[in-house]
């Protein structure tokens, strides 16, 4: 056998159909995902580390009506080829057969137009994606070294090529690719430190001179050094803050919950808060699959199912949806299962949230309209402390500034915050103009995000922190 008829035989899409032959099950679901990864790190104005990797993960959703209903069973496996699919989808029959009925159970989704790349091979990155990053992250090693300031960081790029097939026949793919940056300077005794990340596809709009730049700014305001206790501060959040802050509460904006009143979308006596205004200034947040710079899968594609997603919508088409517009809660994140339940239009998870006001002011042009305030860099170890309001705790991270008549004039101590995003929005007097963050809580997990810098009138800083 040659190895082209191998490698074909082996082929993502080849993988999906030889899953869906092998199927015994009433319903079938193939996701064949391929991975490839590079990536680069640094320390002390040199680097360190680099490497490629490629990775392959096939999931098959087995269903098997019953009596009492459709009962699903999920099995997913790593390096996975052809010879290997048949216990494969043998175990997620047999998970299927031993399942109670799905309570999310609905028909399988049809009619929806395949990819006409279906068959292509999986995209991919290398070591090449850094061709331009790389010689500017070494002009800023240089200048960071001649102007006493260590770099610490590491840029990853990741495509993901998924081919979704189904007994249904659907046949639908999906490349994404999405690439992080994360830059810390620090000064020679360690004592001050500063933070810049970037989001983005493909590191040809990512500029380290600029970001060196920004961050020895920062150290030089870090020089003075000013104690403040804790209190509610006039606060200056930056886009990556608000991104983070704005993720969690998107992760909590499921419809069922909502109208089960466990959350703080929840109406008081029943039903959720959908038409009701939530902030005073003409926020919209959004989420578009075709949103420029920020694309993810038109469609959903999920190995599980729960509150926020059903193994039982995947194919199932996604276009731009509104969760707050003109301040107003228009949506919540719903299934088809869940919407049925809730009365509420059918509203699944996008990977990528926006958030606009129409503000055209960059954080450089707050600071200077600002008379007294906090300016963060960002926000961590952000948990949540009671979902009825949505109350988050947090702290500060590398760099917390202190505005006086539109000028920083140093550097303040880090903060404990005890905050509500929903609550947040509801007091922000001024929302800047809308970029592209990366969130420095959740890059892990969600990298898609544009948002403004937000001014928050009495931000709370509940207690100081020591950490830097």
């Amino acid at each position: 056998m040659s190895s082209r008829t191998t490698r074909s035989r082996n082929a993502p899409h080849e993988i999906v159909e030889r899953a869906l032959e092998l199927s015994r099950a009433d319903g079938c679901v193939v996701i064949a995902s391929e991975e490839s990864t590079a990536n680069l790190r640094w320390a002390g104005n040199a680097l360190t580390t680099n490497g490629v990797t490629r990775g392959r993960t096939v999931t098959v959703i087995a269903t098997v009506d019953g009596a009492e209903g459709t009962a699903s069973g999920v099995v997913s496996r790593s390096a996975v080829t052809a010879a290997e699919l048949e216990p494969l989808v043998r175990a997620a029959e047999a998970a299927a057969r031993e399942a109670g009925p799905a309570e999310d159970a609905r028909p399988l989704v049809t009619g929806v137009p395949g990819s006409a790349d279906f068959t292509a091979a999986p995209a991919e990155t290398g070591a090449a994606v850094f061709d331009a990053f790389a010689p500017a992250l070494g002009e800023s090693f240089a200048r960071a070294r001649a102007e006493g300031r260590e770099l610490y960081g590491f840029a990853h790029h990741e495509v993901a090529s998924h081919y979704l097939g189904t007994s249904t026949g659907l046949r639908l793919r999906h490349d994404q690719p999405t690439g992080t940056l994360e830059l810390n300077a620090k000064s020679p005794d360690r004592l001050r430190s500063a933070w810049a990340g970037r989001a983005t596809r493909d590191f040809r709009d990512v500029d380290p001179p600029a970001l060196d730049a920004e961050l020895a700014r920062r150290l030089s305001w870090a020089e003075r050094r000013i104690e403040l206790p804790a209190g509610r501060y006039e606060t200056l959040l930056p886009p990556t803050a608000v991104a983070d802050l704005l993720i969690y509460q998107q992760w909590s904006a499921t419809a069922r919950d909502a109208a089960e009143g466990r959350t703080v979308f929840s109406k008081q006596g029943g039903g959720t808060r959908i038409g009701e205004k939530l902030s005073r200034l003409p926020l919209t947040l959004s989420s578009d699959p075709a949103a420029e710079g920020l694309e993810c899968a038109p469609f959903v594609l999920t190995a599980s199912s729960g509150d926020d997603a059903s193994v039982f919508d995947n194919g199932l088409p996604l276009g731009r949806t509104d969760w707050i517009r003109d301040g107003v809660l228009e949506r919540l994140v719903t299934t088809r299962h869940s919407a049925g339940l809730t009365d509420l239009p059918v509203a699944p998870f996008v990977d990528n949230l926006i958030l606009d006001a129409g503000g055209t002011r960059s954080l450089d042009e707050m600071v200077a309209a600002t008379d007294r305030g906090l300016l963060l860099t960002c926000l961590w170890y952000i948990r949540e402390v009671d979902p009825a309001s949505l109350l988050l705790t947090g702290l500060t991270r590398d760099g917390v500034y202190l505005v006086e008549n539109g000028e920083v004039v140093g550097e303040v101590n880090n903060f404990r915050f005890n905050e509500s995003p929903v609550s947040l929005l509801s007091r922000a007097t001024e929302a800047g103009r809308t970029e592209r963050t990366l969130p420095r809580e959740w890059g892990d997990y969600f990298t898609r995000a544009a948002t403004p810098a937000l001014r928050v009138p009495d931000f709370n800083m509940s207690s100081v922190s020591q950490g830097v």
